[in-house]
């Protein structure tokens, strides 16, 4: 496994999708790829723009991924892209293994108008991760009916988190963050949580020697709405993936890197496993933390103000703002530090 990610890291630059790039992403940046893909329709957004699906590979094991169902989330887009790329033009044969054993169904940008608009929520301001019960949305609808439809053996849930996120015991950012959602407020460790738990211990085992100290364990706690607890409940086994912050990269594009040999680690491990009865080292990752603000100004006469980035596009640009925080910042880091002497 290990020589597998090392080629595939090495020689990134042969499968990235160029014409994917930054924060801002949306169905207009991908119209020709699900062209080019032969991309089915699912159906429409509550604006009416076009939910489809891509499908890979012709293995009995299916594998269902989604991407976007927060519109400003989008580095799980680029990389699966990325990952459709690997998968259909290089001549490798962990690769050829994936594609005969799995067949992979992945629906990029669930949420085109919160993509659109860069907003967490849809067109209705419904956060679709907090719409698995109720189904007001019409994304949310085509989700769960294409879910069904597919009946697949693992899900991944592909999503960004914020830069505030550190990982327990370092003072590195949480780059990647993994879960294996809960199906009850206690936690229970069911059969398919230990599914999953079996298929992130080997995310997290392979990707490390990329990212020392730099990977960690989202929380467990149960959201009796959200769409992975709702879906992990009904059984379909489901990988929780936050793409977080590396060191100076905004536009998230070295995380793109690493959430691309993450998930392609994922389905290798599901599609060469005979058994998933096993956590493995699940419960060693450790925990992510709250510990960073992006820019901490630190004065002569003691004072700290801390900064985070606010992201906004404005005529079909991003851009980042810096935004004073009103917290206390001294048991927090920077990213960058900013020192002024009065």
């Amino acid at each position: 496994m290990n020589d597998f990610l090392k080629t595939l890291e090495a020689s990134y630059s042969d499968y990235k999708e160029y014409s994917l790039r930054g924060r801002y992403i949306h169905y207009g940046d991908i119209k020709l790829l699900l062209k080019e893909l032969s991309a089915t329709p699912l159906g429409f957004s509550e604006e009416g723009k076009p939910i489809s699906s891509l499908k890979i590979g012709a293995g009995n094991t299916k594998i269902l991924i989604w991407s976007q169902m927060h519109g400003n989330e989008s580095t799980g887009t680029k990389s699966m892209f990325d990952v459709i790329n690997a998968l259909n033009h290089l001549k490798n044969p962990y690769l050829n293994k994936i594609l005969t054993s799995c067949t992979i169904h992945y629906i990029p940008i669930l949420n085109p108008d919160g993509a659109k608009s860069y907003t967490r929520e849809n067109a209705r301001g419904i956060d679709l991760n907090r719409d698995a019960v109720s189904l007001k949305a019409k994304e949310s609808i085509i989700l769960r009916q294409y879910l069904e439809a597919v009946n697949p053996d693992f899900c991944f849930n592909l999503h960004d988190q914020r830069t505030i996120f550190g990982v327990e015991g370092s003072q590195k950012p949480a780059t990647l963050s993994f879960l294996a959602p809960s199906v009850d407020k206690e936690r229970t460790v069911t059969k398919g949580r230990i599914a999953t738990m079996n298929v992130v211990s080997s995310m997290f085992n392979g990707i490390k020697v990329f990212l020392p100290n730099q990977i960690g364990r989202y929380t467990d706690e149960f959201y009796p709405t959200a769409t992975g607890d709702n879906f992990q409940k009904l059984g379909y086994n489901t990988i929780l993936i936050e793409s977080g912050h590396y060191p100076q990269d905004y536009e998230r594009e070295i995380t793109r890197k690493y959430t691309t040999l993450s998930i392609l680690s994922g389905l290798y491990h599901i599609a060469t496993s005979t058994s998933f009865t096993d956590p493995e080292s699940y419960f060693e990752i450790p925990k992510n933390t709250k510990v960073f603000w992006d820019v901490i100004h630190r004065y002569a006469d003691g004072i700290s103000e801390a900064y985070q980035y606010k992201e906004l596009v404005r005529d079909g640009n991003f851009f980042l703002v810096l935004e004073k925080v009103k917290e206390s910042v001294e048991n927090k880091l920077p990213h960058k530090e900013i020192v002024f002497v009065d």
